[in-house]
């Protein structure tokens, strides 16, 4: 008999760590212009938007007589901030010229790390109205920019009102201006008063949603990993790495995995973990990453025969029956990498709203949860399963994906 395949926990989390920085190495750069008269809130937008207060004073460096690039280290996101924009023709012409100077040298670089990828337009609601300069601005910018068209997304800063904020936004939309959309924001929570509740923040989720479907799809991770504004954006594009993770997993389990090999399954599961990180853009260090993945599998040593990894995640998986003669279907493997991510998710969540801590983890109350988050993934992604019916099994565990095919199309 050949040698039964091990598992070591500690590898394992070790290579996870290194994917987690290869993958935010290798991010795509992304490169953000913000235009908007003095005051409108171009700094109070930009910390709320990206972490690590990356407009704080005294950031960013002149690039041109009207243009400042703001970036930090290890941080793959650049704004060139536009200083002093006002309503004057000659201060107009010289902005405009330094932006379109700015978004043809990026261009011409061939190098989608230095090529402007979006424009925000910043208006602050507070003044009820565009100025006619504004728009004729905007207009000429249109024109000029026609092409590289690099999109321009207009966002109404300090929308204390949203009644008004809605109205300005109805104004603008009937000048059909060459724009992408118009997003009321409020980047902080406002405090009017003692003894009144402060207005809450809002539209900076929208701002991230619009920015998600408007950006090429390289650089979709990046923006993920530098915003803090939206949960739900991380969530959702986490989950899409899940889904891919899974579809693979599927495709490996394809021919039948010997249980003593179900090893061979964990590099896309690393892969997965280290692209989920990447995009919650959260530090994690080695004993978190072992702590999930020893508590999900449910394991206590640190090395393990991947035989006893399959029979301890087989008596969890409700489709256990899809497994026949001493091998993991495709469906379970399916099953098992959609769980294990549904519950990575779930932690990282967790550590980015500051309920959970690596120290946590460590406890007995801490791998319970991870366990728990892992079981319900289980029963969430086996329920969504296609392989529902016994004729869609094959005698030895595989799926047949023909009968899968005839009962989506109903054939």
């Amino acid at each position: 008999m050949g040698a039964v395949a091990e598992v070591n926990m500690n590898n394992i989390a070790e290579e996870c760590i290194k994917q987690i920085k290869d993958k935010i190495i290798n991010l795509k750069h992304l490169n953000i212009i913000v235009v908007g008269k003095t005051g409108v809130g171009k700094s109070t937008l930009i910390n709320s938007v990206f972490r690590d207060n990356l407009a704080e004073t005294g950031m960013g460096k002149p690039v041109t007589e009207h243009m400042k690039k703001i970036s930090k280290e290890n941080m793959p996101l650049t704004i060139y901030d536009t200083k002093g924009f006002e309503l004057g023709k000659n201060a107009q012409k010289e902005v405009k010229d330094e932006i379109l100077k700015t978004i043809k040298e990026g261009n011409a670089s061939k190098d989608v790390n230095k090529a402007i990828h979006c424009i925000w337009y910043c208006v602050n609601t507070a003044s009820n109205r565009i100025e006619p300069e504004e728009i004729a601005w905007l207009r000429e910018f249109a024109n000029e920019n026609n092409v590289s068209q690099v999109p321009i997304i207009m966002v109404l800063t300090q929308g204390f009102s949203k009644k008004n904020a809605m109205r300005m936004v109805e104004e603008i939309e009937k000048e059909n201006l060459d724009i992408i959309q118009v997003v009321p924001v409020l980047a902080q929570d406002y405090e009017i008063d003692d003894g009144i509740p402060p207005i809450k923040a809002y539209g900076l989720d929208t701002l991230i949603e619009v920015m998600t479907a408007t950006l090429p799809d390289e650089l979709k991770n990046t923006l993920q990993n530098v915003q803090i504004a939206s949960l739900k954006e991380k969530k959702r594009r986490a989950q899409a790495v899940v889904a891919s993770a899974t579809a693979a997993a599927f495709g490996e389990g394809f021919a039948p995995i010997p249980f003593a090999d179900c090893a061979v399954l964990i590099p896309t599961q690393v892969a997965m973990i280290a692209t989920i990180t990447s995009i919650f853009g959260i530090s994690v260090n080695k004993s978190l990453i072992y702590a999930f993945m020893s508590s999900a599998l449910g394991v206590s040593g640190a090395t393990i025969a991947g035989k006893t990894i399959a029979s301890n995640l087989l008596k969890l998986v409700p489709g256990a029956g899809t497994a026949l003669g001493g091998t993991i279907s495709g469906a379970t493997a399916g099953v098992i990498t959609s769980a294990l991510g549904s519950a990575y998710i779930a932690l990282m969540e967790g550590v980015y709203k500051g309920e959970i801590s690596t120290k946590d983890l460590e406890s007995k109350e801490g791998k319970d949860k991870i366990r728990m988050l892992f079981k319900k993934g289980l029963s969430v992604a086996e329920s969504m399963q296609n392989v529902t019916s016994p004729s869609q099994v094959n005698e030895d565990g595989s799926v047949n994906i023909t009968s899968i095919e005839e009962n989506n199309t109903g054939e």
